[in-house]
């Protein structure tokens, strides 16, 4: 990837996406939209509006089935084997974490590193503790994922995503069903990343993270994209989002509709 730092870290023009399960089912058309690196986007939509799938999309993991995708310059149709260093700089937590339910919370922190730097687990082993100390998952490392609340395993598959400092984090949904009191650390601790976390050397991570319920994420330093009836509406600023009449903002938003008796 480009080293410019005018580059953006997302570019899509005129882009259709399909579902992963069936590429003859398009969710989202003609998108166009442009994230700078070090923006934060939350991307908002009901459930099943496509907003997985589009994720999905822009991590490399399915090209589009009409349009260009880029990732810090390079088009994701080109994610082979030849660009896996290009693939790398994506860090993708799934909704629900999926992790591997035989491995421990600590084994699958440390996977990517064995996997795709070729580390023994000896060798990944401090740089995996930093993250877990960092994510608060220390007491329950060596537990397996079946084993702990769906609130610790979230912060396992956070810390996997992250273990390969990656430029961009996508996340799917990251705050659904969270406690309040985790639901705060994730909002603060994606902050810290945006901004510039010292664990990253200080570099702000380019963050886009989806969710069918905005209020957690009103901030004035978050911009914010609507996917509804297979369009995708970039607002920008939070005050641009409050000011929208879409009913279907303002459900996101849980503001109660007018209604006519």
């Amino acid at each position: 990837m480009s080293e410019n730092e005018n580059q953006p870290a997302v570019e899509m023009r005129d882009v259709s996406v399909a579902t992963m399960r069936d590429i003859g089912f398009v969710v989202l058309e003609d998108v166009n939209w442009q994230v700078a690196p070090g923006e934060f986007w939350t991307v908002a939509g009901q459930p099943n509006s496509g907003k997985s799938d589009f994720l999905k999309l822009v991590a490399g993991l399915m090209a589009p089935v009409k349009g260009e995708c880029k990732l810090f310059g390079t088009d994701t149709r080109m994610f082979g084997e030849a660009k896996l260093a290009e693939r790398l700089h994506v860090g993708l937590v799934f909704a629900g974490g999926q992790l591997f339910n035989q491995l421990t919370l600590r084994e699958n922190v440390s996977l990517p590193l064995q996997y795709h730097q070729d580390l023994t687990p000896a060798a990944a082993a401090q740089e995996v503790q930093t993250l877990l100390e960092l994510v608060e998952l220390t007491p329950l490392a060596d537990i397996t994922p079946s084993n702990v609340s769906d609130n610790w395993r979230r912060r396992a598959a956070l810390a996997r995503a992250l273990i390969l400092k990656p430029k961009l984090l996508l996340l799917d949904d990251p705050l659904a069903g969270l406690g309040l009191r985790h639901l705060h650390w994730w909002l603060r601790f994606l902050d810290q990343l945006s901004h510039g976390h010292g664990w990253a050397g200080g570099q702000p991570m380019t963050i886009v993270a989806t969710t069918d319920d905005l209020r957690p994420w009103r901030s004035e330093n978050r911009k914010f994209a609507l996917v509804h009836d297979k369009k995708f509406f970039p607002f920008g600023a939070w005050n641009e989002v409050e000011s929208a009449n879409d009913p279907v903002v303002k459900e996101l938003l849980a503001v109660p509709l007018e209604t006519t008796i």
